[in-house]
């Protein structure tokens, strides 16, 4: 069987048997995730395992989320294709793609520089052009490009950095698993003016987010 099939059909399994069967209506979303092949960012023994309907591990101790996490955190965003967003935790850079397809431009923070040199390969082969790296401390952000109008952070921590809901834009959307090494809730924070409306999407797993020691010798993640 030709690979490429086989990825491809792999692919619409896990629209079908994974997404649409938990519930991810949004159109944009799933179409995006039809178009990026997920096969590309996750070292896999064939194509048809990246679409798994569970997290992948790779390099430096992280993951690739489950697909239906990913489809749901995206959706979560309501992105039109007009806005900018900030990407914390670029790992393999698959979720970065699918930002990439839904926003019209993604700033995102990886800390480990291997992770995000190889994300930054991936996505160039594949003609990304609105996305940019940056290895940096995903807790502060980044505020070159900031307000943002949506943020999503794919490492967990047990309280959302000030940084970031610094960095939001007005009507902007934040999604971010809170919560410690037993369990995560993930959640989507909306701003309006200094208010930060808070809904609970679903229970997640997510790997600690890791920051840089700051000048006060605290940290975040581990």
């Amino acid at each position: 069987m030709d690979p490429q099939t086989e990825a491809d059909r792999a692919r619409l399994r896990m629209l079908r048997d994974q997404l649409q069967r938990d519930g991810i209506r949004d159109a944009r979303v799933l179409e995006a995730m039809a178009r990026v092949p997920r096969e590309r960012f996750v070292p896999v023994a064939q194509p048809a395992d990246a679409y798994a309907d569970r997290a992948l591990a790779i390099a430096c101790g992280q993951t690739i989320s489950q697909p239906v996490i990913v489809a749901m955190m995206s959706a979560a965003l309501a992105l039109t294709g007009r806005e900018t967003v900030l990407d914390i935790g670029t790992g393999s850079g698959y979720q970065t793609a699918i930002l990439a397809e839904l926003a019209a431009r993604v700033v995102s923070i990886e800390i480990h520089a291997e992770l995000s040199a190889q994300a930054g390969r991936v996505l160039a082969e594949l003609g990304y052009r609105n996305a940019e790296l940056h290895v940096a401390d995903g807790t502060l952000g980044w505020p070159a490009a900031a307000p943002y109008d949506g943020i999503l952070v794919a490492a967990a921590t047990a309280e959302c950095p000030p940084a970031l809901l610094a960095q939001l834009a007005e009507g902007g959307r934040l999604v971010i698993p809170l919560g410690g090494p037993g369990g995560q809730v993930l959640e989507c924070i909306e701003r309006h003016g200094d208010t930060f409306r808070t809904t609970h999407l679903t229970k997640c797993r997510f790997v600690p987010l890791v920051s840089e020691p700051h000048d006060t010798n605290e940290s975040e993640g581990d």
